[in-house]
């Protein structure tokens, strides 16, 4: 009985070491894949439930304090803009030589539209013109002169707090400046501004979700709300310490319950304080709203995360052992078909592998061809190499000569060959086949060369050739021709006309170096055998008083390439 108990039991555990040390199956590696992702994701769901609500906390804290420290930054603008203009009026003549009718003018002017008014006092503090009234009706007193004397004793611009205003019945504040000048008693200018100009200000911050905002004096009185208008003149409902953030501040009588949260912000210019204050009960209900947003979008995309890994389980098994079999396939040389899979992942795989297989087959049929083509190519390039040599040969009379010449016409042969291969199938453009040979001769001035004619495209072997020909052209003009003085010059131009191309060479130098006409050398013999013999073309030769001019009439089917035949060239560069 123990040895039939034993022999299932070795049989589990071949099984489970078997399992454990090889190949798993992709439903294995799903289904771990959800439990990675779960497990994960609770614990982080569980850290972000703790640290959310501080996260969001801080987040609102820091963007109120923005908000008050930008209002704040809005309300020194405003007072910094009325101290600079009472600093600019100052400057008005009419005010230091007492002509006060026309500084009332002036100033009633400069102030139309600002919804603010000018007052000015003198040593003793009484008005002397205000432009909130005719000019010459009665003047009222000043209200709350204090600011008035703490101004012109101190000689530094003061802002006032809130007050009533008599003259427009509304809540208003002044800024006060001192003026001194060189010939006469000081005098004092008060530019007044109604407090519900300030809302403007309040109006131009995004406050949403329960925040408001309040601009209050040094006295604690507001001056501008953005909560009721009726707080204007009244003492500010919360106690307020310094500036920063304020959690449960004390509400007065008749305000909602609860506590409230006040961000400071406190004005440079005047003392004042910008507070963006609000609810904390309204604070955190968008945040205890998103916690059970969060809590159930969480359980909720865990569920699903769950159903679509074993749903896509199920869905790629399959095709994977099919995908597996097609790169064998593929392995083998055989042909593979694409595959319609529901999986669009799979199904660009299987796809591809089809691609692959097709590639494959063109690739074995490019590499043949190519190597054909190589063939076909480096014979011929053996032959042009071979007459170079052995013309050169016949032209040398040193071996150092010979090897000289030989390099130089190797060069210009690697030129042409370069567009060549640039070029492909399709052949090389003629202007740069003769920019490639010219352009290691020609000078530094631009002026000194000079190429026109339309775009014509030539064969890569009749390019070969007159590329050797233009090279001996270029050669013999930097010994004897245009570019062996600082003076010469080489104009080239082709045109086409009756399929005959015509390309004419033709320098320019001066009388005292015309070359020797008798001598023959290497180019002739490239001239008047490969260009004359190879292309069929008529050569003429003429030694002007004044240069070389040498022209080519060549058959344009024995030029362009075989996909060009009887070609229409347009357009002429310069």
């Amino acid at each position: 009985m123990q040895a039939k108990d034993s022999a299932p039991s070795e049989t589990w555990s071949e099984r489970i070491r078997a399992f454990a040390s090889g190949p798993k199956p992709i439903g294995f590696f799903l289904f771990l894949l959800i439990a990675v992702t779960i497990i994960p994701a609770i614990g982080v769901s569980v850290v972000l439930l703790q640290r959310n609500n501080e996260a969001q906390r801080e987040v609102v804290s820091t963007l109120a304090e923005a908000m008050a420290g930008s209002i704040a930054e809005a309300v020194d603008r405003e007072l910094s803009g009325m101290s600079t203009t009472l600093r600019v009026l100052s400057t008005t003549p009419s005010l230091a030589s007492g002509d006060l009718k026309d500084f009332y003018d002036r100033a009633r002017l400069a102030l139309a539209g600002s919804g603010s008014y000018l007052r000015v006092l003198d040593e003793n503090y009484r008005l002397l013109i205000n432009t909130g009234v005719p000019f010459g009706d009665p003047l009222t007193p000043l209200n709350e002169p204090e600011t008035a004397r703490a101004a012109l004793k101190g000689g530094v611009t003061i802002t006032s707090g809130v007050f009533f205003g008599k003259l427009d019945g509304k809540w208003s504040f002044k800024v006060v400046k001192p003026y001194f000048p060189e010939n006469g008693p000081p005098r004092i200018l008060v530019m007044t501004r109604n407090a519900d100009t300030l809302v403007d200000v309040l109006s131009q911050q995004m406050l949403r979700g329960g925040w408001n905002a309040s601009v209050v004096d040094k006295n604690n009185i507001v001056v501008a709300s953005s909560f009721m208008s009726s707080d204007v003149g009244k003492t500010f409902f919360l106690n307020l310490d310094g500036t920063g953030i304020q959690h449960e501040a004390e509400p007065a009588e008749g305000r909602e319950g609860g506590t409230y949260t006040a961000i400071i912000g406190e004005s440079g210019v005047s003392g004042w304080k910008a507070v963006v204050w609000a609810s904390t009960k309204t604070i955190e209900e968008p945040m205890r709203h998103s916690l059970r947003m969060l809590l159930a979008g969480g359980l909720l995309v865990i569920a699903i995360g769950a159903f679509a890994a074993w749903l896509l389980g199920r869905q790629i098994a399959g095709p994977v052992r099919r995908l597996a079999r097609d790169a064998r396939r593929l392995g083998a040389g055989e042909p593979v078909h694409a595959i319609e899979y529901p999986i669009a992942e799979v199904a660009t795989v299987s796809s591809a592998l089809a691609e692959a297989a097709l590639d494959r087959e063109q690739a074995e049929n490019e590499i043949r061809l190519l190597m054909r083509e190589v063939a076909h190519r480096s014979k011929n390039q053996l032959t042009v190499v071979s007459s170079m040599a052995k013309q050169t040969a016949r032209s040398s009379r040193t071996f150092a000569g010979f090897q000289d010449a030989f390099q130089k016409r190797l060069h210009g042969l690697a030129r042409s060959t370069d567009l060549l291969i640039a070029g492909g199938a399709a052949g090389v453009e003629l202007r740069e086949l003769l920019a490639a040979q010219v352009d290691p001769f020609r000078p530094d001035s631009a002026e000194r060369l000079k190429m026109t004619g339309p775009k014509f495209r030539l064969a890569n072997q009749p390019a070969q050739t007159v590329g050797l020909a233009v090279h001996e052209l270029a050669t013999n003009a930097s010994k004897y021709g245009a570019f062996s003085t600082s003076t010469g010059r080489l104009e080239i131009s082709w045109k086409v006309k009756d399929d005959i191309l015509t390309l004419t060479w033709r320098e320019h130098v001066s009388k005292g170096r015309r070359r020797n006409v008798r001598r023959r050398g290497f180019g002739t013999e490239i001239i008047e055998r490969m260009v004359g013999g190879t292309l069929d073309a008529e050569i003429s030769r003429v030694f002007h008083r004044d240069g070389l001019e040498c022209v080519f009439r060549i058959p344009v089917d024995r030029l362009v390439p075989d996909s060009l035949k009887n070609p229409s060239p347009t357009g002429e560069d310069d």
